[in-house]
């Protein structure tokens, strides 16, 4: 009589292994969505290799994590991204606070549209960089200045999104829950508010967006630290491999924020079918 032993695991038992077909579709939806990107990278690190590109402008994809693992070592990355979060928090922040309670009650109320509209509609034409010499002579060169140029390109978009979510919410589900008895508060907290959540999500995504390209520009122009800092001040030392591992992180952090939101969104949307794509 051949006795097992009970310590002994059964690889071939259901459920130990990964399903070759899961597995398969899986590896198919990557490849799918992140082939081209892997095969351009992988083209440029050849092209630089047979002398197709000139190495001193277009340095190969290895010679560039090496200079950014090189400044990792050396604590510059940790710390320009601490500063530039910093930043872009506090006016990515600042910009929600005001945007959506804002936009909320202009959506809402014809009255509040109506006063405030026409400064709206003044106040977004300004570019938030040809204000910036005007931020900088009034707060100076200080944190302050990039805080609020910050604050003041990623504003507009959350405010005009979340205006356009509340006047696309169906005037027939409003009418509904006020025929069952829902005051305003409760009108407002049932069907208005969720019906504008995608349209205010989507000005998140353009407002992260902005805050980006605005955390570069402020960083650019009367920093000493930073992430665009960096990009420049590697430019002018002609340190060109340092210069696009940076570029590369500021890519990085745009798709993590993007990622993050959408997140956000698939969780508190999951009614809404087209949130959960």
């Amino acid at each position: 009589m051949t006795l097992q032993s009970t310590n002994s695991i059964d690889l071939a038992a259901p459920g130990f292994l990964p399903n070759p077909a899961r597995v398969a579709g899986i590896a198919k939806q990557a490849v799918v969505r992140y082939g081209l990107i892997v095969g351009l990278i992988l083209g440029w690190e050849f092209a630089v290799r047979l002398g197709w590109l000139n190495a001193a402008v277009f340095p190969a994809p290895s010679t560039v994590l090496e200079a950014l693992f090189a400044a990792i070592d050396k604590g510059l990355v940790q710390r320009d991204l601490a500063i530039s979060f910093q930043r872009s928090g506090i006016a990515f922040a600042a910009a929600i606070i005001i945007a959506i309670p804002l936009g909320l009650a202009m959506g809402s109320a014809r009255r509040v549209e109506r006063a405030l509209d026409p400064v709206l509609q003044l106040f977004r034409q300004l570019s938030a960089l040809a204000l910036y010499p005007v931020f900088i002579l009034l707060m100076g060169l200080g944190e302050t200045s990039k805080v609020f140029v910050i604050f003041w390109g990623t504003l507009f978009p959350l405010l005009l999104a979340t205006i356009g979510g509340v006047k696309e919410v169906d005037n027939k589900l409003v009418e509904m829950a006020r025929s069952y008895g829902a005051n305003r508060l409760q009108t407002f907290r049932r069907v208005v508010l969720p019906g504008a959540l995608p349209q205010i999500f989507v000005g998140l995504r353009l407002s992260a967006t902005s805050a980006l390209l605005m955390l570069i520009a402020s960083e650019m122009i009367g920093a000493n630290s930073g992430v665009g800092f960096q990009v420049m001040n590697a430019q002018y030392n002609f340190q060109i491999g340092l210069m696009f591992a940076y570029i590369g992180l500021l890519a990085v952090l745009g798709l993590v924020a993007n990622g993050v939101i959408v997140a956000l969104q698939r969780y508190l949307c999951r009614w809404n079918s087209v949130s959960r794509r």
